[in-house]
C-alpha cells in the first residue's frame, strides 16, 4: 500500500494552524573564509536560537543522497509529493505563477535574458540581472513574434532577467531539451526532440529563439535568450484533496506562486519585504489551515556566491520572526527546499536543515538552528516528502494506524 493510501485513511480535520517558512536554498557548507562556518552558523539569530531550544530539528533530503534538485522537485518534496514520481516542469510553474491560462497540451518554457559575445557564446546567463522594468521592455519587443507555423506564441515578463514563453497549438509535445547549457563560455544549445512526436515543437522553439536573437541583437546586456523547463501542465492532487487542508501561499516569485497554484493553494499578497510576508500571514491567519511562506533571497545569494548577503537575509528573517509569532501557529516549520552553498554558486545535494515547533514536538539537544545542530536533532535525516506527515502529526491531524 502506498503512502498516499495510508494517509487517506488517517487524515482528520481540526482547527489547527500550520505554517511552513521556506528560506529557498537555505542549506550550505562551511567556509574557511568566514571562521569555518555556514551562513546559518555565522548569522546572529537570537529568535531562531530561542525557538530551536523549544523545538525538534533535523535535516531532510529533497530527492535522494547525492542528487541535486531543482526548485520544482525541492518544493514538491517538502509539500509531501515524491519528486521522482510527480514531475512539474519549471516552465509550467513560471507560467501559472504569472497568471497565464495554461491548458493541457500547451507548452511553456521558463526563459532568461542572457548576454552573448560576438561569437554567440554566453558571457552572462542572467544578463547582469537586469531590472524588471527593462525585462518588460524587452518582452514587449519579443511579443512581436505572435505566431510560428500555426502555433500561437505568448511572451510574459517575470522578475529581473526571467520571463515565460507559452506555445499554444495542435500537436505540441514538451519532450524537448533546454537551450541553456548552464555555463558561461558556451553557445546556447539548439532545441532537440527527445522523442519523435516532439520534433515539431523543437522546430518551433528553434525558430522562436532565432527570431528573438535577431530582435535583440542591438540590445545590451540582454542580447540573447535561454529556455529551460519546457513542459506541459500535469494532473496532480491538490492540498485539499490530499491533506484536507485549506492552504494559502505567500510567495512573490512566479515559479513558487505557480507550484502553489497547481497544488490548489490560494495566492495571497506577497510584499517585497520579509516583514510584509509575515504581516500577510497575520492578516489572513483565520482564513486558512496551512500557510506556505516563501523567501527567495537566501537562494539568490547562494547562487551568486554572496556569503554575507545570505547571512544578511537569514538575519532579516530572524528579526522579523516576532511578527509571525504574534499569532504563533500550532505547528511551525522553518526550512529550505534545497541547499545552495555559496562556494558552489549553485544548488547542491546537501541535506537541508529543518526546525519543527509545536506543543507536542518534543525537545532535542539543538540549541541553535544550524546545519551542525540539526545533525544532532531528534528528527534525524529523512526524505523531504515525509515532512508534511510530521507536520500533520504535530497538528494532531492524523489518526492512529492499525489496531
Amino acid at each position: 500500500m502506498g503512502t498516499d493510501n495510508i494517509l487517506e485513511g488517517l487524515i482528520k480535520e481540526n482547527n489547527s494552524k500550520i505554517a511552513m517558512v521556506v528560506m529557498d536554498g537555505l542549506g550550505d557548507i562551511r567556509s574557511p573564509e568566514f571562521e569555518n562556518k555556514t551562513p546559518l552558523e555565522y548569522a546572529t539569530t537570537p529568535n531562531m536560537d530561542v525557538l530551536a531550544k523549544e523545538s525538534v530539528c533535523g535535516r531532510h533530503m529533497p530527492v535522494m543522497p547525492g542528487i541535486t534538485p531543482g526548485s520544482g522537485p525541492g518544493h514538491l518534496g517538502i509539500f509531501g509529493y515524491n519528486p521522482l514520481e510527480v514531475i512539474i516542469g519549471r516552465g509550467v510553474l513560471e507560467a501559472v505563477g504569472l497568471g497565464l491560462e495554461l491548458k493541457h497540451g500547451d507548452v511553456a518554457a521558463r526563459a532568461n535574458f542572457a548576454t552573448l559575445d560576438g561569437d554567440g557564446k554566453i558571457c552572462d546567463r542572467r544578463a547582469g540581472r537586469i531590472p524588471t522594468e527593462k525585462n518588460k521592455e524587452l518582452c514587449g519587443i519579443l511579443s512581436q513574434i505572435k505566431e510560428i507555423d500555426g502555433v500561437e506564441v505568448i511572451v510574459e515578463p517575470g522578475k529581473g532577467h526571467r520571463f515565460v514563453v507559452v506555445f499554444k497549438g495542435d500537436n505540441l509535445n514538451p519532450a524537448v531539451n533546454d537551450t541553456d547549457p548552464q555555463h558561461e563560455g558556451y553557445a546556447p544549445l539548439r532545441a532537440k526532440a527527445q522523442k519523435e512526436e516532439a520534433a515539431f515543437t523543437a522546430d518551433v522553439i528553434n525558430k522562436f529563439v532565432e527570431r528573438a536573437r535577431t530582435l535583440l541583437q542591438e540590445q545590451q546586456p540582454a542580447n540573447g535568450i535561454l529556455l529551460r523547463g519546457i513542459s506541459s501542465r500535469p494532473k496532480i492532487p491538490g492540498f485539499k484533496e490530499k491533506y484536507k487542508l485549506e492552504a494559502a501561499a505567500i510567495a512573490s516569485y512566479p515559479m513558487y506562486r505557480g507550484i502553489a497554484d497547481l497544488l490548489g493553494m490560494a495566492l495571497l499578497p506577497a510584499p517585497d519585504t520579509i516583514e510584509g510576508l509575515f504581516n500577510t500571514y497575520i492578516e489572513y491567519n483565520n482564513k486558512y489551515d496551512f500557510f506556505f511562506i516563501h523567501i527567495k533571497g537566501t537562494d539568490q545569494a547562494g547562487e551568486d556566491g554572496e556569503f554575507l548577503t545570505k547571512v544578511s537575509v537569514i538575519e532579516k528573517v530572524d528579526s522579523a520572526l516576532p511578527i509571525l509569532l504574534k499569532k504563533k501557529p500550532n505547528v511551525l516549520a522553518i526550512t529550505g527546499d534545497h541547499s545552495s552553498p555559496c562556494s558552489m554558486y549553485s544548488h547542491s545535494w546537501h541535506p537541508v536543515p529543518v526546525l519543527v515547533n509545536s506543543q507536542f514536538c518534543g525537545i532535542d539537544d539543538a540549541v541553535r538552528f544550524t546545519e551542525n545542530q540539526c545533525n544532532i536533532g531528534g528528527l534525524g535525516l529523512f526524505e523531504s516528502r515525509h515532512l508534511m506527515t510530521l507536520l500533520l502529526a504535530n497538528a494532531l491531524r492524523l489518526d492512529k494506524y492499525g489496531a
